[in-house]
């Protein structure tokens, strides 16, 4: 009869740990899932607060128009640089092509009439080597007219007086004949001396006699 008491006792001991154990077991599983929650939680919290800080830094770099503003005046002063650096580039490009024209624009012109000049002492050397008249009034003749043909492919052209009307824009008239009769009148009768053109533009008038 005592040993079934002590059995007895045995299993009610028994049965009470495994309670105990069971007990423990459900309070560590509810305090794991309490701090898995807990955990979880805070991560999403601090996601949250991320996410917001984010934004809050997106939003102030779109609405920061100070910053847009330098940015935009920082490339227009570059811009200003460089064309205010080509523009002084070209000015003194532009002034040394106009130095150089004004020392040197007559070269063409010097040029085509160098080799007249080396007729005119040819001319000159023959006349006093030779007693033909003739022969020296004919290089002389040759000279004058390649003079003049040189002269027009420079644009130099002599102004027409023969039989013209008088025109100021290109006669200056220095003697008023009278007595010429009205078919006379108004009419070029003498050039004094020859006027020519360059270019069409008129660079010394033709000095003429005019019949009044």
């Amino acid at each position: 009869m005592k040993e079934n008491e002590n059995i007895k006792d045995e299993s009610l001991k028994s049965a009470s740990e495994q309670d105990n154990e069971n007990v423990n077991a459900t309070e560590e599983t509810e305090a794991n899932g309490n701090a898995d929650n807990s955990a979880d939680e805070n991560k999403a919290d601090k996601e949250a607060e991320v996410t917001e800080e984010t934004d809050k830094s997106a939003d102030k770099e779109e609405k920061d128009p100070l910053a847009e503003a330098l940015k935009e005046i920082e490339k227009l002063k570059d811009q200003y640089l460089r064309s205010v650096a080509e523009f002084d580039n070209y000015r003194k490009r532009t002034l040394k092509e106009k130095t150089e024209l004004i020392l040197n624009g007559s070269e063409k012109a010097v040029q085509a009439i160098l080799p007249i000049i080396d007729d005119m002492e040819r001319a000159v050397d023959n006349a006093e080597k030779t007693d033909d008249i003739e022969a020296v009034k004919e290089g002389m003749r040759l000279i004058y007219q390649k003079t003049n043909k040189v002269l027009e492919g420079l644009g130099v052209k002599k102004i027409e007086t023969k039989d013209a009307d008088f025109n100021t824009d290109y006669h200056e008239a220095v003697a008023m004949v009278p007595g010429m009769g009205d078919d006379k009148k108004g009419k070029v009768l003498d050039c004094v001396q020859s006027g020519y053109t360059l270019n069409e533009k008129v660079i010394r008038h033709a000095k003429v006699a005019v019949g009044q």
